[in-house]
């Protein structure tokens, strides 16, 4: 069985991503960092279709606790899977700060910074040494950083613009061990991103699902089951491609 890691997988695009991976037959590792209750219900989620999953806690901000959760992940694999190494990354753990480029603090910078850009980076350069070859990375991105300019993202945008850098750099050097590394830019999704944005603000859900082709918001499980595709063989000649995934925002 192949195992895949899900960061931030306790709701939203994390929680579908890892659901959808283990419907297609792959063990599961999970994060989560202050919603455990999520996190173990999406572990029962995937139990209760037939597969298999554990969920463990991961900070994404503080990248010297990536060492114990590498230890964490080592015993998981060898107790759950009788495994060594795992298959896939999925980097999509995240936060959302939104704030004028003007009234951007450097504590939000620095907060973003960590959690959107160094986080992945270094924890998946702590996780390398146990990721198979011939494996495969998604980055979850945003299309902040690419085709979508709206006030207060700057920092936030720029912070998935080098998560789309990284990538191409990670399907590039990591090439010679067949590994492949994509990215993925949702458009508006239904998440708890921004405190539960949308829930808080459903006003706002009309115009957005105005200004997209298909003519709605989008849901986790638009989201999921591209990440899942991704991880699939059936996808092994796609690497350092960021993929919008937004329904045609803004088309």
């Amino acid at each position: 069985m192949q195992i895949a890691i899900v960061t931030g997988a306790s709701s939203g695009i994390g929680r579908s991503a890892a659901v959808q991976i283990a419907r297609r037959g792959t063990g599961v590792v999970l994060t989560y960092q202050g919603n455990r209750a999520g996190a173990l219900d999406t572990v029962a989620t995937i139990e209760k279709d037939g597969g298999t999953a554990v969920a463990l806690p991961l900070d994404l901000g503080r990248s010297e606790t990536f060492p114990a959760f590498r230890d964490a992940v080592t015993g998981a694999l060898h107790d759950v899977w009788q495994r060594d190494t795992f298959d896939h990354l999925v980097n999509n753990a995240g936060a959302s700060r939104i704030a004028m480029f003007a009234d951007t603090s450097e504590d939000t910078f620095d907060t973003l910074m960590r959690v959107l850009l160094k986080g992945p980076f270094f924890l998946t350069r702590t996780m390398l040494p146990l990721l198979a070859d011939g494996g495969a990375i998604v980055n979850v991105t945003s299309g902040a950083a690419t085709t979508v300019t709206e006030p207060g993202y700057s920092a936030y945008g720029t912070m998935k613009g080098g998560l789309v850098v990284l990538t191409r750099y990670l399907a590039k050097e990591l090439s010679g061990r067949g590994i492949r590394a994509n990215s993925i830019a949702p458009g508006a999704t239904r998440t708890r991103l921004a405190d539960n944005a949308f829930e808080r603000h459903p006003e706002v859900i009309p115009g957005l699902a105005a200004r997209t082709a298909l003519g709605r918001l989008g849901e986790p499980d638009d989201v999921g089951t591209v990440i899942a595709s991704l991880l699939s063989p059936d996808l092994a000649w796609i690497t350092a491609q960021d993929i919008e995934v937004s329904g045609g925002y803004n088309l």
